[in-house]
């Protein structure tokens, strides 16, 4: 029989390297049934959060309400809340993209993941592919609401099997389509067969240099008026780049070409520029000017 989840030395010794909430704090928990969102509700039992273990169905294959099945009979053995949520997100084009954007649409905010070291990893590679800058290369920020980040997805799958979890398996995580599939089990094994050595470790300690320094740069691109042309055009280029970043950001940061443009706008070698979601930055009078691109077109 397996060990009392909550008092097992497995997860005493693992949650002194997690990052949860105070003890008493109500969380929600986004639980799959794999072996790293499975860690997640027992370590954030085992912590004493008061805990909503939330399953998302995205009906992209047969059978996966039995996965739900599994989270819930995990939740009532730990004592977690549970809820069971369906979205529908259909096959295609970025689909990895998609299911993310609908998963987190019915989760609240402040919900936890299981995102492990490795993720994290996974995520600078990524990114790296993307041609993001620091703070893209700084990944997935530690905290409460990522608790697991200093665990290895070996430490999970251990819990799981020390303390008899059953662990959902599920097939989209080794489909190649996928880019992060390929990331993550062709990209970061060729690089420890090149670097001879394991590169996660080495991979999040570069995000949490760079972190370091993104912070440092906003904290100093926080002083600069983005629409001040003349002081946006004095700034130095990284601080000015943030400024505008900060600026123009919605629900996603403007890419770098955009951030760019912007800057000729303010260095006078241009009079006006789109960036995106239907806006235009318009200089007047030494001062940039942020419109829907109909009305700023409307004004040249």
């Amino acid at each position: 029989m397996a060990d009392d989840p909550l008092t097992s030395d497995a997860a005493t010794s693992l949650l002194a390297r997690c990052t949860f909430p105070p003890s008493g704090t109500e969380v929600t928990c986004a639980v799959s049934g794999g072996a790293d969102s499975s860690a997640l509700l027992v370590l954030a039992v085992a912590a004493g959060c008061v805990v909503t273990a939330v399953h998302v169905d995205h009906g992209l294959r047969p059978g996966s309400g039995v996965e739900a099945a599994v989270v819930r009979q995990l939740a009532e053995r730990v004592g977690a809340a549970f809820r069971a949520t369906v979205v529908h997100v259909g096959d295609g084009p970025n689909l990895e993209a998609r299911a993310r954007e609908a998963r987190y649409a019915v989760l609240p905010a402040d919900v936890l993941t299981g995102h492990t070291a490795d993720d994290q990893a996974e995520t600078v590679l990524v990114n790296l592919l993307r041609g993001a800058g620091s703070s893209g290369l700084a990944a997935m920020r530690p905290g409460p609401r990522r608790p697991l980040l200093a665990l290895r997805r070996v430490d999970t799958e251990a819990l799981c099997a020390a303390l008899e979890i059953p662990v959902v398996h599920d097939p989209s995580n080794v489909d190649p389509r996928h880019q992060r599939n390929r990331v993550r089990h062709e990209l970061l094994p060729l690089l420890a067969d090149i670097g001879r050595r394991d590169p996660v470790p080495v991979l999040t300690r570069q995000a949490d240099l760079l972190r370091d320094e993104a912070d440092l740069l906003d904290a100093l691109a926080a002083a600069i008026d983005p629409t001040d042309a003349k002081a946006l055009a004095a700034a130095p280029p990284p601080l000015a780049r943030r400024a505008v970043r900060r600026w123009l950001t919605t629900d996603h940061p403007p890419d770098a070409a955009t951030v760019e443009r912007v800057l000729d706008v303010a260095r006078g070698r241009a009079v006006a520029t789109e960036v995106g979601e239907g806006r235009r930055v318009h200089r007047h009078r030494q001062q940039l000017q942020l419109h829907p691109w109909a009305s700023s077109h409307s004004n040249d």
